[in-house]
């Protein structure tokens, strides 16, 4: 337990420096030279509803802006080598900044942001001008798609298309996207430092780590460090899996109580000044991997290694996932948990037959993605297929050896034989999901791993959980298994 708290006491962050305006205007005029004459329009997330709950602006607004209050709009536009760019705000209202705290206001903004400030309440207005003279609108909404339920943004999209039968509109997200791929120094720096608060958010978990532990508490030990460390709070919905839990791979609800043998997967990171981290660790809950557990954890560090091998400036990005997939294909082979790295089975259905990776039956997610402004972020490999200065992306192999896995397989000839080959390997390894993910920054001085202050190797993951842990408020603990089971006293 000391050592522990000693690397915790010894990691330190600098400051980030803040956002330049600059380079938000460089942002949006590299937007507007990609973009055909006409009117840009993105528009900012509106206040919660109800108005207590966290806000969070619209990445794309706050891509091209920085400005993070709710209710705004950006619009450019953009005619030959004419450009103009207007931010429309909430105005002020002490009444109401009462209850939501002091706003920018339109006179704050040129000065703050270096925009031409003007009142939200005349967006409507100064909208239904210019495309009066230019018919011709891009947004970062959902256009042209039919959806049941149409945001805020579509909606006001389609009064516009109504007040203006022949306005044009085209979804510019795909051009804004291809601008957010490529991260930026600071945006890096930013990426960095939310990435080692996180990893400390996990070895501060990892000494409440022990039977009969809640699976939230373990969320509230990472959440509560992040804070104390300026990060955002959750980058996204916490998982903390334990036992059967840890094959399900968005499980969130985290009020299991994880019992001695098992595994719990950590997959829960924060935000640092509005960029995401996105971090897992597999750990065992006694301290010590089971033979059957080491070796499906043994698979998958080593596919991540072998996607890690790949990360160059200049690389294919395909490179890695294919790397990963062989790798743990080859091992699930190994063990008998599928028949041949490259063997399938029948996927389909007696009138559509098809036949899928029998991989897939345990990994069944990519391998993995962008990160920024939002925790799944556009990442310019996606276009160009090559890894750059300033990507920035995850690298997330997982096994997950379900239970009842043999028994949702379509009921063919074909699968009979499989289901008889690998049943009793299905059963040996049954409630095993193993995930390992960590955050890799390409930067101008090379590859950085930002979640690397949290132990990946078997060894070390068992050398930290060898020190003595205990339930932090056990009391407390032990009501909330009253209540939730029944059982008083057996965890």
């Amino acid at each position: 337990m000391r050592a522990l708290r000693l690397l915790l006491a010894t990691c330190t962050l600098p400051l980030a420096a803040q956002i330049p305006t600059a380079e938000f205007a460089a942002r949006r005029d590299a937007l507007a030279e990609a973009l055909p004459d006409g009117v840009f329009l993105a528009l900012g997330a509106p206040a919660p509803v109800p108005d207590f709950i966290p806000f969070h602006q619209d990445p794309y607004l706050f891509y091209l802006t920085g400005f993070d209050e709710p209710g705004a709009a950006l619009i450019l536009v953009k005619q030959g080598r004419e450009r103009r760019a207007m931010l429309f705000v909430q105005g002020k209202d002490p009444a109401r900044e009462v209850w939501t705290g002091e706003r920018l206001g339109v006179a704050g903004v040129a000065s703050a942001l270096g925009l031409e400030g003007r009142d939200a309440a005349n967006l409507a207005t100064v909208l239904d001008s210019l495309l009066r003279r230019q018919p011709r609108l891009q947004v970062t909404g959902n256009v042209g798609r039919q959806m049941t339920e149409r945001s805020g943004h579509d909606q006001f999209v389609d009064a516009l298309r109504t007040a203006t039968p022949s306005l044009e509109v085209t979804d510019a997200r795909r051009t804004v996207d291809r601008l957010r791929g490529r991260k930026s120094a600071a945006e890096l720096e930013r990426l960095r430092i939310a990435g080692e608060i996180s990893a400390r958010g996990h070895l501060a978990a990892w000494e409440s780590v022990t039977p009969g532990v809640p699976e939230y508490v373990l969320q509230a030990v990472a959440e509560g460090a992040w804070r104390r460390e300026g990060g955002d709070g959750p980058s996204y919905g916490s998982i903390v899996g334990s036992g059967p839990n840890a094959t399900t791979l968005h499980y969130n609800r985290d009020d299991r109580i994880a019992q001695a043998g098992e595994l719990i997967v950590m997959d829960l990171a924060t935000y640092f000044d509005g960029y995401a981290a996105d971090l897992t660790r597999t750990v065992p809950v006694s301290g010590r991997f089971s033979p059957e557990q080491r070796a499906i954890y043994e698979i998958v560090l080593a596919a991540q290694l072998a996607a890690e091998r790949q990360v160059r400036v200049g690389g294919p990005s395909r490179a890695m996932s294919d790397s990963a997939s062989a790798v743990l294909a080859a091992g699930l082979a190994r063990l008998g948990l599928i028949e041949s790295p490259t063997a399938t089975y029948d996927c389909g259905s007696a009138e559509q037959p098809r036949e899928c990776p029998q991989l897939s039956l345990y990994y069944m997610h990519g391998l993995g993605h962008g990160i920024g402004l939002m925790v799944h972020d556009p990442e310019q490999y996606a276009v160009t297929g090559r890894i750059a200065v300033g990507s920035a992306f995850t690298l997330e192999p997982g096994l997950y050896v379900r239970r009842h896995l043999t028994s949702i397989l379509p009921s063919t000839a074909r699968n009979a034989k499989l289901i008889a080959r690998i049943g009793p390997m299905v059963a040996r390894y049954a409630d095993i999901g193993v995930r390992i993910e960590d955050d890799y920054l390409v930067t101008d001085a090379g590859i950085v791993r930002s979640t690397a202050g949290v132990p990946r190797e078997i060894d070390a993951i068992e050398r930290v959980l060898a020190t003595p842990r205990a339930l932090p408020d056990a009391e407390v603990t032990a009501r909330y298994r009253r209540l939730k089971t029944g059982r008083p006293t057996a965890p």
